[in-house]
């Protein structure tokens, strides 16, 4: 793989080039083996919730101290802790190094910036000077927080420059919280391209990430005006059978609905008569829907042909002992392969390769 422009990589530190360059360096060349491909998922993209301390399972606003799934939160984080091998205490430096490496890579392009922006600043306030104007940067409100945990003596308080920097920071730190909904949307489905390219027996025949529907082999263009339709992952396999994936790191209520939506138009616009699959890769932990995803149904079959996680076990630690509802379901539905893990499925490939 020919590496992006550095200059490119910096200007979006964020984006699909940034992202496969990162992939690339994470890698290094090797090939993961199907049981440990989810390992490398939670390495890259699983994250420590601010809010809680704790490896985010389930939405932050009802994983917080006295909720329930506060308490299932501390199953999970456990649990992936034991699994990693690490303490518990340690979990949070051996994974998101996705993010990491990405907000590392956009605080260099913002120190690449910094000095020209400077000066042409300093140049904008100069006939302003001795107006009092605040600062760039200056946050009254963060300030006075500040303030609160700052030493009231001058002489053992930090200077002007320390408690700017430390502004900026905070500003970024939150910034930054606000890229990882992309960087899961998008990430996830790279991360699993990038698995599905690197098993030792060899994957499919042909990964197409985030392809219009028409652009993977039997499918037709859509009619008239309406809008073309983008897949998350399209899978070709050596056979020539295919195989449509919608990656979805958590499923929201929303997202629930478009499932059907889309398995209608992909079966709509196929254009051999040739069955392919439909399936869905997750990390969501919510029973309801994991136990929703595997009952729909489209017209005379199943929704989705395999519903698979990057680690069923996960799902089981942070339910164990449950007796009723949808959560009673999931280790049936473990047990059968309806829940499958990311790990059988990509052996799956293998062996079909």
């Amino acid at each position: 793989m020919t590496r992006p422009p550095e200059q490119e990589i910096l200007a979006r530190p964020f984006g699909a080039a940034s992202r496969a360059d990162l992939l690339e360096v994470f890698f290094r060349g090797r090939s993961v083996a199907p049981g440990a491909a989810w390992l490398e998922v939670y390495r890259l993209l699983l994250w420590i919730d601010r809010t809680t301390g704790l490896a985010h399972c389930y939405e932050s606003d009802k994983a917080q101290p006295g909720r329930a799934w506060y308490a299932r939160s501390l199953a999970f984080h456990a649990w992936a802790a034991a699994e990693l091998g690490v303490g518990a205490d340690e979990l949070g430096r051996h994974i998101d190094w996705l993010f990491r490496e990405a907000t590392a890579r956009l605080a260099r392009a913002a120190v690449a910036r910094q000095a020209g922006r400077a000066r042409a600043a300093a140049a904008q306030r100069e006939p302003w000077e001795g107006e009092g104007l605040p600062e760039p940067g200056d946050d009254p409100e963060l300030r006075q927080i500040l303030e609160r945990v700052m030493d009231p003596d001058p002489l053992r308080r930090p200077g002007e420059d320390i408690v700017r920097e430390v502004m900026e920071e905070v500003r970024s730190y939150f910034g930054n919280e606000q890229r990882r909904r992309n960087l899961l949307g998008e990430g996830f489905e790279d991360v699993l391209a990038a698995l599905l390219g690197r098993l030792p027996g060899g994957g499919p025949q042909a990964v197409h990430t985030r392809r219009l529907l028409h652009e993977i082999p039997g499918f037709r263009p859509p009619p008239g005006t309406e809008k073309p339709r983008r897949v998350d992952l399209g899978l070709v396999q050596r056979g020539g059978r295919r195989a449509l994936v919608t990656a979805k790191w958590s499923v929201r209520a929303d997202r629930e609905e478009q499932f059907g939506v889309d398995f209608d138009t992909y079966a709509r616009l196929e254009g051999t008569g040739e069955d392919f699959d439909f399936a869905l890769v997750t990390n969501e932990f919510d029973a309801a829907r994991l136990v929703s995803a595997c009952d729909r149904r489209a017209p005379g079959r199943r929704l989705f042909d395999q519903v698979v996680h990057v680690n069923p076990q996960g799902v089981l630690a942070v339910y164990e002992g449950a007796s009723r509802g949808a959560a009673a379901r999931l280790p049936e539905l473990v047990e059968s392969g309806r829940i499958s893990s990311l790990g059988d499925w990509l052996s799956g490939f293998e062996a079909r390769g």
